[in-house]
């Protein structure tokens, strides 16, 4: 009586332990999931955060001269101007420290004897300086980080990439009231319009490379126009294409010919014209890259345009409209060096700040009372420098992730150089003007994609495995079966991968017609051997051992294999001219990739199908054997059984097993990385590839940096695919419930 007593108290001992430690496992799981989520969220929480622009400091200029440029070093620590006189001064703009004071003039250096006309902002660095006699002069503000007994100093210098002499733009010596300019190692363009009205072309042609010698030769052009004003010109950083706005319309000129410049396109906005307000052009900018032009107008609207190839050729269209004033015209637009953003500025100081390719408006305030005598961008574009009233400031702009928004992530987005709005990922490239490309919706309509096609191969073969091994099977060749396809799961899908990569996929391309003829020989070879079994004379049936008549289906099958391998060079020669890949590009406009959906479904299929079979045959198996009794005993024969009984009862643990695989797939990584092109289209042809969310993240994320939008963007990948799979759990979860409540009476 007391050991059972004894025995008693330590087995609730146990039973309570265990108790515990499975409400802890769980509790962990959840917990661990919630820990996952929230991570995840906390990466791709800031691209999503608006723009912020806040000032850093402020202070007045000592003297009352002209000032016609600013700008700054990449720290933001030092800022110069460039004045009328010719001389450019340094200013600090560090805060904080004891012996430097905000503002506090370093030293200045005399650029021109003769006073300037005026001074164009050609990059970041870059400034061209003009005089009253229109010639030119290009110096690059250059900024070296010296480090002394643990201390950092900002020296700045200035260079000359065309030389410290100034260059006579115009052969006439005219001076000159626009002009653009754009240079490469070898060339340098200037188009001007001068005084006496004259549309000007000027090449200076490198004897050598302009970073190792400044000598030229000069090529003087005059450009024929029909107009007899000029409000703006620009050249594209290609030296390409030159802008020119007169009024309302802008006129593409070709600069590609050394000795002729050639008319390429007008452009002329669809202006709404009314007797309150007209509408007229006011500003003119390019773009990052020097793709889109962007026009302002009078009723503070500002649209893009860029060549799109049509039916007649290669057209200006405009693309996009950005609604930055709803009451003044835009007088000035500034765009950054190396991203789609561009700010718009009107009169009384009211300014935007928009990023083109997302259609997104980041930010708008006012930062002055009025239009600011010179604003520059900083060279990283987290800061914005203005002078405004002989007063210098300086602000912090918080705007690290511009073109990602859920329209860029989730709908058709226009880019520049395609000829209509596309889903598109393209994260990298080898051009420093690439501008990236984030839709989420090739990748994800991949992972749908690979998913299908491996559940269309996987499901009718794991499934009819599973009812046959379960319920027709024999206990002996069960034993044997069950376990050899539960082994396959085990086998490392790298090796699968690499299998359908470079074995399967050459197979397929060279045999397509065997595989086309696979299915319909293989199904035909297993009915007619069905058909021929159920025909033999019964003591030949009597003969021969139970569990062979699965086996004799092998060789039948190896069989139908060989035939139809055999049959596939004649078919391909009488039915497609020999060449069914050419038939299928050529003749039926079907694109053709070796790596295609029809290899990863195969693949990714013998991947999936240990799961499903496992599963499910466990399921059916386990079916009551009084309720298969009691039917057959009531006359039902044995295929009524198994679709009236067995297969509604075991209805629950089928869907599991389907939901099993397809989570299976639509995590998979390495069979579609190794075994598809990793191209990311919306396509749902068999013979293309396609690119999952899963492949996506491992092929880029070593490659990304750490914080930038792309990374960002990989972790809402990695949601994405999160959400993707806890859906169809619940789902598979729900469905499953109502399936036992609803059979659970059998």
């Amino acid at each position: 009586m007391t050991i059972a007593l004894k025995s008693t108290g330590i087995r609730q001992v146990k039973n309570s332990l265990a108790r515990w430690l499975i409400t802890l496992g769980g509790i962990s799981v959840l917990f661990t999931l919630v820990l996952i989520f929230m991570y995840l969220l906390y990466v791709i929480k800031p691209i999503f955060e608006a723009a912020t622009v806040d000032k850093v400091t402020e202070f007045n200029l000592s003297h009352n001269d002209a000032v016609l440029s600013v700008g700054l070093d990449e720290l933001q620590e030092l800022a110069y101007t460039i004045k009328q006189d010719g001389h450019i001064n340094y200013f600090s703009l560090q805060t904080g420290a004891a012996d430097v004071v905000p503002g506090k003039q370093l030293f200045s250096k005399v650029l021109s004897e003769q006073p300037l006309a005026k001074v164009i902002d050609v990059d970041n660095e870059r400034k061209l300086i003009v005089d009253q006699q229109g010639n030119v002069q290009l110096i690059s503000a250059q900024f070296q980080a010296i480090y002394q007994l643990d201390q950092r100093e900002i020296v700045p210098n200035i260079q000359y990439p065309l030389g410290e002499d100034y260059l006579p733009v115009d052969e006439q010596a005219q001076a000159l009231q626009h002009l653009a300019f754009a240079m490469n190692d070898e060339l340098a363009v200037f188009v001007g319009f001068t005084q006496d009205g004259r549309l000007i072309k000027t090449s200076f042609i490198a004897e050598d490379d302009f970073n190792y010698d400044p000598a030229y030769e000069a090529i003087y052009q005059q450009i024929d126009t029909p107009y007899d004003q000029v409000d703006d010109v620009l050249v594209t950083p290609d030296l390409a294409m030159a802008f020119v706005r007169s009024a309302d319309q802008v006129f593409v000129y070709d600069l590609t010919d050394e000795y002729d410049v050639e008319l390429k396109a007008t452009i002329i906005p669809q202006l709404a014209q009314s007797s309150a307000q007209p509408k007229h052009l006011t500003a003119m900018a390019l773009l990052s890259g020097g793709s889109s032009v962007l026009l302002g107008d009078s009723r503070g609207m500002v649209s893009q345009w860029f060549e799109v190839s049509t039916d007649s050729g290669r057209e200006f269209k405009q693309v996009r409209t950005f609604t930055a004033s709803r009451y003044e015209a835009i007088s000035q637009i500034i765009t950054e060096q190396y991203r789609k953003s561009f700010y718009s500025v009107t009169a009384t100081g009211q300014m935007g700040a928009f990023y083109t390719t997302s259609e997104a408006e980041l930010w708008r305030g006012t930062l002055t009372d009025s239009l600011p005598t010179a604003m520059v961008i900083a060279p990283r574009a987290d800061g914005l420098l203005l002078l405004n009233n002989n007063k210098v400031e300086l602000y912090a702009v918080e705007n690290e992730h511009p073109e990602v928004t859920w329209q860029a992530l989730w709908q058709e987005v226009w880019y520049e150089g395609y000829p209509e709005p596309e889903y598109i990922w393209q994260s990298t490239s080898g051009s420093d003007d690439f501008e990236a490309k984030f839709s989420l919706v090739p990748i994800s309509f991949g992972t749908v994609k690979a998913a299908l096609y491996a559940m269309l191969f996987a499901v009718p073969i794991a499934l009819t495995a599973a009812i046959y091994t379960a319920y027709f099977m024999t206990p002996a060749l069960r034993k044997k079966v069950k376990p050899t396809i539960e082994i396959m799961e085990a086998l490392p899908t790298v090796i699968l991968g690499f299998l359908a990569g470079l074995w399967l996929a050459p197979i397929v391309e060279n045999n397509l017609p065997a595989i086309a003829l696979l299915l319909i020989l293989l199904p035909l070879a297993v009915f007619l051997t069905a058909f021929g079994w159920h025909k033999l004379p019964k003591n030949i049936k009597d003969k021969l051992p139970e569990s062979w008549a699965p086996i004799l289906l092998i060789p039948v099958l190896i069989l139908a294999a060989i035939i139809a391998f055999s049959l596939s060079p004649l078919m391909e020669l009488y039915l497609f001219g020999g060449d069914v890949r050419q038939f299928i590009t050529n003749d039926l406009g079907i694109s053709f990739d070796q790596r295609n959906a029809l290899v990863v479904g195969i693949a990714m299929g013998f991947a999936v199908i240990p799961t499903i079979f496992s599963m499910a045959e466990d399921a059916i198996f386990s079916v009551p054997k009084h309720l298969t009794s009691g039917s057959l005993a009531l006359g039902a024969t044995q295929w009524q059984t198994l679709v009236k009984v067995v297969l509604l009862t075991a209805s629950p643990g089928i869907f599991s097993a389907i939901m099993m695989g397809l989570g299976r797939a639509v995590g998979e990584t390495m069979i579609v990385l190794m075994a598809t092109g990793n191209t990311p289209i919306v396509d749902w042809s068999i013979f293309q590839g396609m690119r999952t969310l899963a492949a996506n993240i491992a092929v880029e994320m070593p490659e990304s940096e750490v914080g930038s939008s792309h990374y960002r963007i990989l972790f809402l990948a990695a949601f994405v695919l999160f959400v993707f799979t806890f859906i169809f759990n619940t789902l598979a979860e729900f469905v499953r419930q109502r399936l036992r409540e609803k059979y659970s009476s059998l």
